[in-house]
């Protein structure tokens, strides 16, 4: 059975090989996005997320207009990740930016950086390949009830610098506003994929916190 890690760097290669990067250019994004994903202070937002998050995209790339671009953004935007910080998504947009030049053009590098953006507060968008990188992003709401509980305290280790009550509630704000979502899963085919379980393992979170 492979690991996370071995899995993460097949993914870059099959992308790798699919748009016929050069070595040296597909070395150096590789190396800098495993840097990134396995830094010690990353329980949740690390290279296990990032496979989960690929191993989905995979089930639905048929379905976007773009799935390089998708496919970008969802490598990249949590590349910068620093608990204690404001502007993560902001700042992994630019490294993508800045790491992306010869691998995307013009218009797709405005795009995914507006996208890696908007993966800060997931607000609702009639984008449909936007849709997908949001769902695809929360997909770890509707994993199984082992997985999901092992996510929370992912959660909890890296903000383990939060005092405990203020963290406790903190988080049950973000999992209430995850829940009152209506709908949480913005495509068609994920919501009918994934809303329920989400929905139920929320419930349940919620209801353990109270």
């Amino acid at each position: 059975m492979q690991t996370d890690l071995q899995q993460f760097k097949q993914y870059w290669s099959l992308l790798a090989i699919a748009h016929q990067w050069s070595d040296g250019l597909s070395l150096k994004v590789y190396q800098r996005l495993e840097a990134a994903y396995t830094e010690p202070h990353r329980y949740y937002h690390s290279v296990q997320h990032i496979v989960e998050c690929l191993t989905l995209f995979h089930q639905i790339k048929a379905q976007l207009n773009d799935p390089l671009a998708v496919e970008i953004a969802i490598w990249f935007h949590d590349v910068i990740y620093q608990p204690q910080a404001c502007h993560n998504e902001k700042q992994s947009a630019q490294l993508m930016s800045d790491y992306c030049a010869d691998i995307l053009t013009s218009s797709q590098l405005k795009k995914v950086f507006r996208w890696i953006e908007a993966t800060e507060q997931h607000l609702p968008t009639f984008e449909t390949d936007l849709q997908y990188l949001l769902d695809i992003d929360l997909a770890i709401l509707a994993s199984s009830v082992e997985r999901f509980e092992q996510y929370q305290h992912q959660i909890w280790q890296e903000y383990q610098w939060v005092e405990p009550d203020i963290y406790r509630k903190k988080r049950q704000q973000v999992l209430a506003y995850f829940y009152q979502q209506q709908p949480l899963y913005l495509t068609c085919f994920l919501h009918e994929k994934l809303e329920q379980q989400a929905k139920l393992n929320l419930v349940n979170a919620l209801t353990k916190q109270a």
